[in-house]
């Protein structure tokens, strides 16, 4: 399909100049005694960079493949661009609602079910009366009808993921970050959450999909990304992204 389908299109994501780096303290002073006898000895820092500088455009309705081994930077990406981290440097425009689904960043597992769905809804632009008629949906289609009051924090990280996703279907985010989304749950919800890709309630909806599984990519993604070591090698045609990234796990 190529970038041919971003012409005439808004922009739903506009990356300049940003970069990430982590700041990691390395305390070896691992005992009491340690510390209180190393007191003028601060621990030594360590700077980790996880993205080097880069810029990217998204168009809204596009569905964006994220392609990388673990360790390259698509989670730190992901999170930049909504806007869980911030910047290092340059800035992040987006226009429309956001809603990350990386196994539940976003919800507050001292929270329950019930009390996430009416946060999110809220983080979403949903008023309360709104997310009142919503709620049976969202709740039956992560299949959590016995848990609803129950702190997330209890869930196995499936069941929030399905939440997640389910909150997002339901409450309608513009811009959805699914991370790994066809890899939790079992079949069955595997089978619904194929079926919202291939319904008509994503047309329009901006997608950026980070997936190990080729298949999912070729399928649902018009262009794709590959990233290695920090850096965005490469992003446009899907099939040469994902050549990219075959190469480097030869």
């Amino acid at each position: 399909m190529g970038n041919t389908t971003t012409v005439d299109r808004a922009v739903a994501i506009k990356a300049r100049n940003i970069s990430k780096t982590f700041k990691i303290s390395e305390d070896s002073h691992n005992t009491v005694k340690h510390r209180l006898f190393n007191l003028f000895n601060p621990p030594k820092t360590k700077y980790v960079p996880s993205l080097k500088s880069m810029s990217l455009e998204i168009m809204q309705g596009e569905c964006i493949g994220l392609l990388g081994r673990n360790g390259s930077g698509k989670s730190t990406l992901v999170k930049l661009l909504a806007g869980v981290y911030p910047t290092d440097s340059g800035y992040v425009n987006i226009t429309g609602s956001t809603m990350l689904m990386n196994l539940g960043v976003g919800m507050s597992h001292e929270l329950t079910a019930r009390e996430n769905v009416y946060v999110s809804g809220s983080v979403l632009g949903l008023k309360i009366k709104e997310v009142d008629a919503i709620f049976d949906e969202i709740i039956e289609f992560a299949e959590l009808e016995g848990f609803v009051d129950t702190k997330i924090k209890f869930f196995s990280s499936g069941m929030v993921a399905r939440l997640g996703f389910s909150i997002a279907v339901k409450a309608g985010a513009d811009i959805m970050f699914l991370d790994e989304i066809f890899a939790v749950g079992d079949a069955k919800f595997q089978e619904k959450a194929i079926k919202v890709f291939e319904s008509s309630w994503i047309k329009g909806r901006t997608v950026i999909l980070v997936s190990h599984s080729m298949d999912v990519i070729r399928r649902y993604c018009n262009r794709a990304a590959f990233m290695k070591q920090g850096e965005l090698i490469y992003f446009g045609d899907t099939e040469v992204a994902i050549s990219k990234y075959m190469e480097d796990n030869q």
